[in-house]
């Protein structure tokens, strides 16, 4: 779902997604208070790779099923930037990763100049969930320099997957059954008490806000404010609203550039031609794979077309290239088009790990697959079911109390984010989400943003202002009209070849 844009790309298997206790388990979620001991905060000096300057670093022991605590343990790892002003803020700053999937950790070089003025007063915090970065990983093989072919092919996605479940349960925590969010959350509040925290502020991202959803309904009185961007909620059934939300992105994308008069003359016929290649497929192709710069050809297939215009619809500017993409695929070349999907893919801090991806998402969401009221995409259908279905059959699955889904009235002040143009968390889902947090909550749509709106320049303000108030009262409501002005990036307009153009006159 929900892979955060600071990281929002994804392995090939879901091109972009980003997307998330027996009965004693659930009796001890309710308690606030939590088992662990609170402790003297991080234990040892540290450098992480990207970050210049030394930082502390800490991990908490936690029991892998929270009803067996004498059982196998596991160590929850995390970072803490300390703030640069000495009377600082007692209240840390808690960044909660995308996904679900990504480090915290391996995220936190590239927020730190999203996050650069609230650590001046306040330290920020960012903690792997179980399952990702050091914390107790299930990490799947790497497959992002794959043939373009393989990393595509449904089938070998699964035969992929399958021996990655096979290699995942024989680890010492490879009880898959115990990565829900709901556990992991338990995991994040014995690292505030360790941290010594009174409370601290969340700012979740995509699957960060269905984390931090179950932390506030588990632990309210522990967080001071609340930011959630590209919401994600909790009974949000991740197979059937990706089909819905990412039509609706791609028809977006298509109206654009009929709105735009120079994209338009450049592209008379683009949703033509667009069915014309959903309709050419499957065909055998020729690109050269992204990484490597090999040629390679292979039978291209409609679910692998559709996937590979889902990762650039993430951000705007890479949307505004695939008018041009389309067009020279119309033609046959489809470089253009496989290189905008390898841009979502390629970089390390943003990998996934699979393992706990489909932990959460087998749990907290193929249940509710049957009961699901959204409405297939007409050009995506039902291929996100099929293939989470296929994947979620044999995958152990944790149990999700009821309460889980649910989402109460905010005891504290919650700033809701959402882009316009997103194709996985779109407004609608903040909509939902901020009616259910009553009038404590504020929603603010940035109608030309993609998935994630807090890292747009002045939004960084608008969440310093949220974070920074000395009240309730001044928290909310902000005015984000900075943002809220900023207009659709105009269509990409290939540099061309002079020699291509120039006229051949005959002697």
């Amino acid at each position: 779902m929900w892979k955060q844009r600071q990281g929002t790309g994804a392995a090939p298997l879901l091109s972009g997604l980003a997307l998330l206790l027996g009965t004693g388990l659930a009796a001890a979620a309710a308690s606030e208070g939590g088992t662990s001991k609170p402790g003297s905060g991080p234990t040892h000096a540290c450098r992480i790779e990207g970050m210049p300057n030394e930082m502390q670093c800490g991990s908490v022991m936690r029991p892998l099923d929270p009803a067996k605590p004498q059982g196998t343990q596991i160590e929850i790892h995390y970072l803490v930037v300390p703030a640069m002003a000495r009377n600082k803020q007692p209240e840390p700053v808690l960044m909660l990763a995308g996904g679900p999937g990504q480090s915290a950790i391996s995220l936190a070089p590239r927020m730190l100049s999203v996050l650069k003025r609230l650590n001046n007063r306040r330290d920020l915090v960012f903690i792997d969930q179980r399952g990702t970065g050091k914390s107790a990983p299930l990490q799947c093989a790497d497959d992002s320099k794959l043939p373009v072919a393989e990393g595509l092919d449904p089938q070998a996605q699964e035969r992929r997957l399958r021996d990655c479940q096979e290699a995942l349960s024989r680890l010492p925590h490879g009880d898959l059954r115990m990565y829900t969010t709901t556990i992991a959350m338990q995991d994040f509040e014995a690292v505030r008490e360790q941290l010594g925290a009174p409370q601290w502020n969340l700012y979740g991202a995509s699957y960060g806000t269905r984390a931090a959803l179950e932390y506030m309904r588990q632990f309210p009185s522990k967080v001071r404010r609340s930011l959630i961007d590209g919401v994600a909620p909790p009974d949000m059934v991740l197979p059937a609203s990706f089909s819905t939300d990412n039509q609706a992105a791609l028809d977006a994308a298509f109206s654009a550039c009929e709105k735009e008069p120079a994209c338009q003359a450049r592209h008379p016929q683009l949703r033509a031609q667009w069915q014309a290649l959903l309709a050419s497929v499957p065909r055998q192709i020729t690109v050269r794979q992204p990484m490597t710069g090999k040629p390679e050809q292979f039978t291209l297939t409609r679910s692998q077309l559709l996937r590979a215009v889902r990762g650039p619809l993430y951000m705007p500017a890479l949307a505004a290239a695939l008018p041009a993409a389309i067009g020279d695929a119309a033609e046959g070349r489809f470089d253009g088009l496989m290189g905008l999907t390898s841009t979502m893919s390629s970089n390390k801090s943003t990998r996934l790990a699979m393992g706990m991806h489909f932990s959460v998402v087998c749990a907290e969401d193929l249940p509710r697959l049957p009961q699901a009221t959204d409405k297939p995409g007409a050009d995506y259908g039902n291929s996100d079911a099929l293939l989470y279905s296929a994947a979620c059959k044999t995958w152990p699955r944790g149990e999700v109390p009821e309460a889980f889904y649910q989402v109460p009235k905010a005891a504290m002040p919650v700033l809701v984010l959402s882009g316009g143009a997103d194709p996985v968390t779109p407004p609608r889902h903040g909509e939902r989400v901020t009616k259910a947090l009553g009038d404590k909550a504020q929603h603010i749509v940035v109608p030309e943003a993609g998935h994630g709106v807090a890292t747009i320049g002045c939004m960084r303000d608008v969440m310093f202002r949220f974070f920074d108030a000395k009240t309730d009262a001044a928290a909310l409501p902000q005015d984000a009209a900075c943002a809220t002005r900023i207009p659709r990036p105009l269509a990409f307009v290939p540099v061309q070849d002079s020699s291509a153009t120039t006229t051949q006159v005959k002697p």
